[in-house]
C-alpha cells in the first residue's frame, strides 16, 4: 500500500484549531489499520473547563445511518422480506410504496421527516418525542418522485428501518447495535442516546462564530435509526480499525455496506445502505457526515488506500471540508483543487426554476466560477472554455435563455427556466394542505411578508418570506429541529383562470412539492 505523507498531516492537524474555529474538537487518522493521529483540542465544555479529550462522547448523528443499515445485514441479510411491513408505517401512501432496500438507499421518495417537521408547526427548539413519528409517517399520503427512480436525503427512510428491525427481532436497538456494531467493532464506549436533550459526558454543542461567540445549542428531539449514536474519537477509531480489519473478508460488514448499487434506470448511484460514495482525485471514498445543531461529524474511508480519518467538532464548523483537508494532506496532494482560469459568462447571474423539482435554482457568476443555490447548500462549480460549469454533483450548461441541469448523483437532469417579473403582493391568507394536514398563514407586515405553520405538532414561529420573481416566493427557516436546517423553501403561487390566487405547492431540497390549497 501507498505511503502517505506524515508530515503534511502533521501541520494539517496541527492547523485545524485555528483553519476551524470552535470550542473544541477531536480528530482521528488510520492508516493500514494503525492509528497516526489522536489529538483533541479545545473544551468540551469551555464553561466549566472541561477539556476535549478522545474519550469525550458526541452525537455521530447520521453517521449512525450505516450502523442502523449493518444491523440489517448482520441481522436479516436480504432486506427484501421486511418489504411487506412497510405498509404499516405509511398507511395512506398512495402509489408504489418504497422497498426496506430504497429505504437504505435514500431512493424511497419519502419527503424527509424533519423537514416536514416546519409543516407540522414545529418549532426549531421544541419537544419531538418518539412517539411523535408515527403520527408523521402515517400523514404521508404521497413521494416526491417515483421510488427508486431519484435520491432525496430521507432522515425518515432509517427512523421506519430501525423500527423494523426492533419488530423483526424483538430486541430494542440499544440491543441491536451492541451485539452488531459496537461488541464486533470493539466500540467500548457507543451507546444509542436518542433522546438529545440527554447529557452525555460532558460535550456541549455550540452555536454562533467567531465573529458573536459561540453559545449552547438546544436540542430537544428524539431520533433513532437515523441518528442516535453517541461515540467517541476512540470509538470511531475503533470502527475505522473493524473496517480495514474484516476489509479482505467476502462477507465483511462493510464490503456488503460499501457495495455499488444504482438507481431503477441503471444509472449508478453515489449513496447506500447509509454511505455515501465519493472521490477525491482518483481515489474513491466512502463515508458520512452527521449534524445537530451544535455538533458537526465527518468520516471518511479510502479502501485501496486503507486510510481513513474522522473529524469530531462540538460547534458547527465544517467537518467535511476539515476531513478532506487531512485526507488530502495524508495523500500528499494539493489542500484544494486549482481553480478554473476560464471568466464565468456573467449572463449566467440570475433565478431558475427546475420543473420536477420546483425549486429554484440560484447562479451567480464569480470569477472562473459559477456559483450555484439548489440543493440547500452553493456549490462552486469550475466554468470551462466550453461554456460549460462543472462540480462533482452537478454540470451546468447553457439552453436557450435558461440552464440544462444535470446532478448525477440525484439522478436528476432536465431544464431549468430563467424567473422574470416580479411577485405581486396579494398571497396573505390561509392555506390548507392534505398532505401533512396541517394550516399555513401568510401575513403581511407593513411592506413585509411572514407565515408559519400550524399542525399536530403545535403553532410554529412566523418564518420570513421575500419576492423572488411573478409567482415565486423564498420562505427562510434557518433554524430547524434538526441540522442543517431546511434552510430557503421555493413557494410557488398558483392562480385561477382570472388570475386570483387559489393555492401554493412549497418545496426545499428535502421535501418537495407540497400542495397547499386557499382558504376561504
Amino acid at each position: 500500500m501507498s505511503s502517505i505523507d506524515r508530515a503534511a498531516l502533521a501541520a494539517a492537524v496541527a492547523s485545524l484549531p485555528e483553519r476551524f474555529k470552535g470550542p473544541g474538537g477531536a480528530v482521528g487518522v488510520i492508516k493500514d489499520g494503525e492509528v497516526v493521529v489522536r489529538e483533541a483540542w479545545g473544551y468540551a465544555d469551555p464553561d466549566t473547563g472541561l477539556a476535549m479529550t478522545p474519550s469525550r462522547l458526541m452525537p455521530i448523528c447520521s453517521i449512525s445511518k450505516q450502523m442502523t443499515c449493518g444491523v440489517l445485514l448482520d441481522l436479516v441479510g436480504d432486506p427484501s422480506p421486511l418489504d411487506d411491513r412497510i405498509a404499516g408505517f405509511l398507511p395512506n401512501l398512495g402509489g408504489r410504496r418504497p422497498t426496506a432496500r430504497e429505504l437504505c438507499d435514500n431512493r424511497s421518495g419519502l419527503r424527509d421527516y424533519w423537514a416536514l417537521t416546519v409543516l407540522h408547526g414545529a418549532h426549531h427548539e421544541g419537544v419531538f418525542r418518539r412517539e411523535d413519528a408515527r403520527p408523521l409517517f402515517g400523514r404521508m399520503k404521497t413521494t416526491h418522485f417515483e421510488p427508486g427512480s431519484q435520491y432525496s436525503y430521507s432522515n425518515g427512510n432509517f427512523r421506519i428501518v430501525a423500527d423494523l428491525l426492533e419488530e423483526q427481532s424483538g430486541r430494542s436497538l440499544a440491543e441491536l447495535y451492541a451485539r452488531h456494531i459496537f461488541g464486533p467493532a470493539g466500540m467500548r464506549d457507543a451507546r444509542l442516546a436518542a433522546d438529545t436533550a440527554a447529557p452525555l459526558n460532558g460535550a456541549v454543542g455550540h452555536e454562533g462564530n467567531a465573529a458573536v461567540g459561540w453559545f449552547p445549542a438546544t436540542n430537544r428531539i428524539f431520533w433513532a435509526g437515523d441518528a442516535g449514536v453517541a461515540a467517541t474519537l476512540d470509538d470511531m477509531l475503533a470502527w475505522e480499525r473493524f473496517i480495514d480489519r474484516t476489509r479482505n473478508d467476502a462477507d465483511g460488514l462493510y464490503r456488503r455496506l460499501s457495495a455499488p448499487s444504482a438507481f431503477a434506470d441503471g444509472r449508478p448511484a453515489r449513496y447506500g445502505m447509509g454511505l455515501g460514495h465519493d472521490r477525491i482525485d482518483d481515489v474513491a471514498l466512502t463515508g458520512h457526515g452527521g449534524a445537530l445543531r451544535g455538533f458537526r461529524i465527518r468520516r471518511l474511508h479510502a479502501a485501496e488506500e486503507r486510510l481513513s480519518v474522522v473529524v469530531m467538532f462540538n460547534h458547527e464548523a465544517d467537518a467535511h471540508a476539515a476531513a478532506v483537508f487531512l485526507m488530502r494532506a495524508a495523500l500528499g496532494r494539493p489542500a484544494a483543487a486549482p481553480a478554473g482560469d476560464t471568466p464565468a459568462d456573467r449572463s449566467w447571474t440570475g433565478a431558475y426554476l427546475e420543473p420536477s423539482s420546483g425549486l429554484m435554482l440560484d447562479v451567480t457568476a464569480h470569477g472562473g466560477a459559477i456559483l450555484a443555490r439548489f440543493a440547500g447548500g452553493t456549490e462552486v462549480l469550475a466554468f470551462g472554455p466550453d461554456n460549460v460549469a462543472r462540480s462533482a454533483g452537478m454540470t451546468l450548461s447553457r439552453d436557450g435563455d435558461g440552464l440544462a441541469v444535470d446532478r448525477p448523483g440525484d439522478n436528476l437532469r432536465g431544464g431549468a427556466a430563467r424567473l422574470a417579473g416580479a411577485a405581486a403582493p396579494d398571497i396573505a391568507g390561509r392555506y390548507w394542505s392534505p398532505e401533512t394536514e396541517s394550516v399555513l398563514d401568510i401575513e403581511a407586515a407593513g411592506s413585509s411578508f411572514a407565515a408559519r405553520f400550524d399542525g399536530f405538532l403545535g403553532r410554529g414561529p412566523m418564518h420570513a418570506m421575500s419576492p423572488v420573481a411573478a409567482d415565486v416566493w423564498k420562505l427562510s427557516t434557518p433554524r430547524g429541529m434538526d441540522a442543517p436546517a431546511p434552510g430557503d423553501w421555493t413557494v410557488r403561487v398558483r392562480r385561477t383562470a382570472a388570475g386570483a390566487v387559489e393555492g401554493l405547492v412549497l418545496g426545499c431540497w428535502l421535501a418537495r412539492n407540497v400542495v397547499f390549497s386557499r382558504l376561504a
